[in-house]
């Protein structure tokens, strides 16, 4: 029975909350300036996508976001709105909208969350995208 209880594992819905709480913690590094912050989030192998391609481990991450927290006030803003968790517990998924800085919905970002420890957890895949008038119709 000892055994049994010393390998319980967080519940799903435990697990969701836990990213959710990740997730904004991560988001409030931009609203804080908070650049050190921001860097602890990231896994050493993560991959970031942007419109000059993927920015690929920590470093490369750290380099190309550098120019989002240099200035007093935050260009954008982003928070959770979904979050998923694999049955395994061991990866996640978080979504939500991308706000500017007048608070305007400009786009949706995609992480990818990797289960370092328990309860800790970090950014291995982000992917933000713009949004744009739909197509028109053919």
């Amino acid at each position: 029975m000892l055994a049994t209880a010393g390998n319980a594992r967080d519940s799903n819905n435990d697990l969701k909350k836990q990213v959710m709480e990740s997730e904004r913690a991560f988001a409030a590094t931009m609203k804080a300036r908070d650049f050190e912050g921001f860097k602890r989030f990231i896994a050493d192998e993560a991959i970031f996508f942007g419109a000059e391609g993927p920015l690929r481990g920590k470093g490369a991450i750290a380099k190309g976001w550098r120019q989002f927290y240099d200035k007093p006030q935050p260009p954008f803003s982003w928070e959770p709105e979904e979050v998923e968790v694999v049955d395994s517990g061991t990866l996640a998924y978080s979504g939500g909208p991308i706000y500017n800085a007048a608070g305007q919905r400009i786009g949706r970002f995609n992480s990818i969350w990797r289960l370092k420890a328990p309860g800790q957890w970090e950014v291995v895949f982000d992917r933000g995208s713009d949004f744009g008038p739909p197509p028109p119709k053919k």
